[in-house]
Parts: structure tokens; sequence; C-alpha cells
């Protein structure tokens, strides 16, 4: 529980700076009761139901606290928590937050566009659950359907469209990991991706680039897939939307994914963000072990443990990288960056590191610590 804490606290506070929506030394409660109002036209904090104790929490802590942090606009938190909601399926409080996102400014197409952006990610079936619910909203307040038709391609240049998008997010795109499927099938994906992806969905209209990738940053995190995020925030990164935006999208979604998944985003923000410490500064080590041949199988697993650990819990370990002799496998060669030596002090003392060491003393018969210079400072393992 520390170490959530701990990564809670330097993400929120170490990374960037909390901005408030109004001041974040106001009340929370006098921060709630004038967001819920703007929002559902509606009074908060009523002690009022079923379970009026569980909603002062909810109220107080989602809009007097999260609704503080960050420079997001009112506008911006409702697309965001109906994205969010959408991709979870939690169909009645999408309704409740889509008649708030068009309380506070927000277009019956450009709340249609949200729904629709999900699809690529969650698939037509929950797509079509969202939509559905949100026309019910339309329909409720007398807005006329269907909605203007926002496409921008055709059957003709949907390709070069998605393929220019696609480019200037994410160049290369996801060749290399689709290389090799049985039956050359992984060139399809490709074109799907390039076509209906970038090609027919980011290139609607309404909503500009910039908001897309927030917003799909978002239903990545709702989603934890971690591969995606990692690549997703440099997408972000190269339209325009800023680190801090990132971070605070994310911690808007967080009282209605929870924390762990919340966490994770975030983590990854502040691995790729990581502008702190120069490459000249990487401590670089090469760990030439010799392991006891009888107990290899058992090093093996305490091994790859730590580095697992290590590698998902410390921004300042860079890279371990552990290999075995064909021919003697029993002699391992790690190669080990850290961010700086510090980093690597903080290594030693962590309680996976200490389980690892204690727990292979009697396997390891040779060690030897060969401290190098790498000849490409900086150069990233993909």
């Amino acid at each position: 529980m520390k170490k959530v804490i701990g990564i809670i606290a330097f993400v929120l506070a170490g990374c960037w700076s909390t901005m408030a929506q109004t001041d974040y030394k106001m009340d929370r409660i006098d921060v709630c009761k004038e967001n819920y109002h703007s929002l559902f036209g509606g009074e908060a904090l009523t002690g009022q139901g079923t379970d009026p104790e569980m909603m002062d929490i909810l109220q107080k802590f989602i809009f007097g606290e999260v609704f503080q942090a960050g420079k997001l606009s009112l506008k911006q938190r409702e697309m965001i928590t109906c994205v969010t909601l959408a991709v979870m399926q939690t169909l009645p409080q999408l309704k409740a937050h889509a008649g708030a996102a068009l309380r506070v400014g927000v277009t019956p197409e450009e709340l249609r566009e949200v729904m629709y952006l999900t699809a690529p990610f969650i698939g037509f079936p929950r797509m079509l659950n969202a939509v559905a619910a949100v026309n019910e909203v339309f329909k409720d307040r007398g807005v006329p359907l269907p909605l203007e038709k926002q496409g921008t391609v055709t059957e003709s240049n949907r390709h070069e469209t998605g393929k220019a998008i696609q480019d200037k997010l994410y160049p290369g795109g996801i060749a290399s990991v689709m290389k090799g499927l049985p039956g050359d099938i992984g060139k399809e994906v490709e074109q799907f991706l390039t076509d209906y992806f970038f090609g027919e969905i980011y290139s609607r209209g309404v909503l500009d680039l910039p908001t897309r990738e927030l917003l799909g940053y978002c239903v990545l995190t709702t989603l934890e897939a971690e591969s995606q995020l990692q690549s997703h925030y440099h997408g972000n990164i190269s339209v325009g939307n800023t680190p801090e935006m990132l971070a605070a999208a994310v911690v808007q979604c967080l009282p209605y994914i929870g924390f762990p998944a919340a966490i994770k985003a975030l983590r990854i923000i502040k691995q790729e963000y990581a502008p702190s410490v120069p490459a000249a500064n990487n401590l670089v080590r090469l760990s030439k072990i010799v392991v006891d041949p009888a107990q290899l199988d058992t090093y093996n697993a305490f091994l790859k443990e730590e580095i697992e650990a290590s590698m998902r819990l410390e921004p300042g370990v860079l890279a371990l990288y552990a290999t075995a002799e064909k021919d003697a496998p029993h002699k391992v060669t790690i190669l080990e960056i850290y961010a700086d030596r510090s980093a690597y002090e903080s290594h030693l003392k962590t309680a996976h590191f200490v389980k690892y060491k204690q727990g292979t003393l009697s396997m390891v018969k040779e060690l030897e610590l060969v401290d190098v210079d790498p000849l490409i400072p900086g150069l990233r393992m993909k």
C-alpha cells in the first residue's frame, strides 16, 4: 500500500503542478456544489436517497476534488467521463453524464463523435449500446435525429487520408507487430487500422485530432491497454497535448475506473515523460554471474521475478537484460542500465531485490561487476 501511495504522490505532485479548475485551495464542499449544479442543474449533498452516506463521499470526491485536478474545462471533463462510461458500458451513468455534457456546452454532434470514437477500441456492439443510450438523451431534449453527417472520406481516398493521419501520429504503424502471422493476415490488419481506424473514424468532423487522441488515451486507460498507452502517449504529444493534460485526463477517469487502472496509466506517463536524467548520467554495468548448475532452475525463477518487478515498479531502472551462454547456461550475464547512481542505490534497497539477493546467496558461485560506457548514450531499446 505504501508503494501505491508513493506512486500517486509522485505522479500527482512531482511530475507536474496540480492546477485547480478554479482554485485548488477552495473548500471541496463549495466546489462540489458549484460543479454539480453546473452539470446536473440540481443540488449536491442533499442527504436524500437510499445510500446518502456513499453519495456524500462520491460527490465530494468527484465534483469537489477530482474536478479541481489539472487544467481541464468542464466540457473536456464531461467528454472524458462520457467516453469512459461508454467503454465500461455503464449506460445509466452514461445517460446522466450525456445530459451533463450537453448542459456545459458539448454539442450533440460532438457527443455522438465521442461515442463513435470508441468503436475501434471496444467493437461495434458496445459502441452501438452507448450510442443508443445517448440517443435517448437527445430525444428527451428534443434533438432531432439523425444528426448531420460528419464523414469526410470516400472509398477512393480513405486509405490515403488514413495513412496521412497514421504517419503523423505513429510513424511505422504496427507492421513489426503484425509481421509473421499465419497466412500473412497481418497485412490485412495493418490496412484495417489505416483505412478504418484512421481513415474513416479519425478523419471525421467536429472533433479535432488533439481531442480524439486525448479521448483515445482515456479509452486505453479504461481498458488497461498498457502497450498501446505507451505509443499513444507519444501520439498525444505529437498533436500538441501536454503530459500535464494527459495526467489530468487520467485522474478524471480515476473515480470511474478505480485506482489500479489509473495508476498504470499514470506510471506510463511518468515513464515516457522522464525528462529528468541526462543519458550521460546513466549507470551502465555488466553483471557476470556463475550459478551452481544444480540450482539453476531455482535461480532463474528468482531472477525472473526480480527483473520483472524492477522494470515494472522502478522508473530509474531503464534496462535489465539477462542472458545465458548457450553451451554453459549456468553462466549468466545481465546488462543493467540505471538512470543514475541514485536510482541504482535505491534499487538495491527494494524489497524485490533484497528477496532476490538473499534467496540466491547459496546459488551464486562467482560474481563480477563490470562498469561500462555505452557507445551510443541514450539509445532506447525498442
